[in-house]
């Protein structure tokens, strides 16, 4: 497997995400795995990732698509684990970060306990959540991260429950920095994973990640459907600092969510469903903005 050379003079830089990865076309990870190895500059990373498509992402021993130190863990331990490999850093003096990488499903469920407990601690942890909001690589199932009405393996009639609000629950452990990343605002996510890698304690962010298999959408759109996510309210795009602080990045603007609905096959058939997200769009945008008036952040961005 090919490994590119740095530049004479130049120190070396990590190459995450090498060719020939095992990710399908489309995948929104493999974009958020690329620009977080362009924002690493000349750190390398420990990876620690729990059960999940980015577990397979490496391929078969002896090779692999990382090209960074990565430890692979149980769904419900990675962060467990990773404040484990973050600690024994700080004792031997490295610098270079710890990070999860996790999906949706050893994020909002299955790793929720270790998740709460690495927080609650305040461990030198950067957290990744990368959220197509299914279990993508068990068969496609519900997790508590799908929306209302979208229709995976185990709700062919679509998911009843709203999506879990993951972001308001990590605030709520009054971590030094949480915040929404969009692949549609390149510039907005490389300042927000360059800012997370600059400070210390636990930070969390969650990155919307297109799954064209289980979206039932096309994969040449991932992209703009994290676009248009954004655009109609559904993905807000915003900061927590310390738990208190609120800073809103992006607003909807006049981007009808049957735009981004109709573009995937899993919301076909639901037109109740999208009259009940279309109220939860409003109930949290109203809440998001009550927040950000009355604890706003002074600061420039970044």
């Amino acid at each position: 497997m090919t490994t590119l050379l740095p530049a004479a003079g130049t120190s070396p830089r990590p190459r995450l995400l090498r060719p020939d990865s095992t990710n399908c076309p489309g995948c929104g990870m493999s974009l958020g795995l690329q620009w977080l190895g362009e924002a690493l500059d000349a750190t390398t990373p420990t990876l620690v990732i729990p059960a999940c498509c980015a577990a397979v992402t490496p391929g078969a021993f002896p090779v692999s698509a990382y090209g960074v130190p990565a430890v692979e863990t149980t769904f419900a331990s990675s962060a467990a684990v990773a404040s484990g490999i973050a600690r024994v850093r700080a004792l031997n003096g490295e610098s270079d970060p710890t990070i999860c990488w996790a999906g949706d499903g050893g994020t909002y469920d299955i790793g929720m306990a270790t998740l709460s407990a690495a927080a609650e601690r305040d461990e030198d942890i950067l957290y990744i959540c990368y959220d197509n909001e299914i279990y993508g690589n068990t068969g496609g199932q519900r997790s508590g991260a799908t929306p209302t009405g979208a229709r995976t393996s185990t709700t062919p009639r679509g998911k009843t429950e709203a999506k879990k609000d993951i972001l308001a629950i990590m605030a709520a452990h009054r971590i030094p920095y949480a915040a929404t990343l969009s692949l549609a605002h390149r510039d907005d996510f490389l300042r927000k994973i360059k800012l997370a890698l600059s400070l210390h304690g636990f930070r969390f962010l969650l990155m919307l990640s297109p799954c064209p298999a289980a979206w039932k959408s096309e994969p040449a759109e991932s992209v703009e459907l994290v676009r248009l996510a954004v655009a109609s309210g559904i993905f807000p795009l915003y900061e927590v600092f310390d738990g208190r602080r609120f800073r809103i990045n992006a607003r909807p603007d006049d981007t009808s969510l049957d735009t981004y609905l109709d573009r995937q096959r899993r919301f076909a058939s639901s037109a109740p469903a999208a009259d009940e997200l279309r109220m939860q769009i409003e109930r949290e945008w109203t809440h998001l903005d009550e927040l950000a008036r009355a604890f706003p952040v002074t600061q420039p961005a970044g």
